[in-house]
């Protein structure tokens, strides 16, 4: 009986894995970038964002949206310190030149002088060209899950 469960445990593992779906090269190197953006928002390193920020790029915050040139000018002022991003899960597709990356963090930020603690859904989406990715698009939704 002992040997029928732990073969049955092991089938099932070794289907599990062969089922689960890993991440194209493609999908790496956006979900790395991305991780990397949060680094760099946090640590308020423009000169590696700005390259990074399409020149049409816009961003949706809590507190309305803009272009590029003003979330920089956000970054660098502090006006908005992204202080630390925990990210507790990510997903990437990509469509053609295009990659849509979902993050689910709790972001530490201090805003107007004040620190603040909110779980959000992020929605990344990057562009390919010949120069490699470029952000097009940072959204925040604000979760309203209890114990977020």
């Amino acid at each position: 009986m002992k040997k029928s469960i732990f073969g049955l445990l092991i089938l099932i593992l070794f289907a599990n894995k062969s089922f689960a779906q890993t991440a194209t090269a493609a999908e790496q190197e956006v979900i790395q970038l991305s991780k990397q953006k949060w680094e760099w928002m946090a640590d308020k390193n423009v000169d590696k964002l700005t390259p990074l920020f399409d020149d049409k790029s816009v961003f949706v915050h809590m507190g309305g949206s803009w272009g590029k040139i003003q979330e920089i000018n956000v970054i660098k002022s502090g006006g908005i310190h992204y202080k630390k991003a925990d990210i507790h899960e990510v997903s990437v597709n990509i469509i053609g030149n295009t990659a849509i990356l979902l993050n689910r963090i709790t972001l530490l930020a201090v805003v107007g002088g004040n620190e603040v603690t909110n779980p959000f859904m992020v929605t990344e989406v990057y562009i390919k060209d010949n120069n490699g990715w470029k952000l097009g698009s940072l959204s925040f939704t604000k979760l309203m899950v209890p114990g977020q």
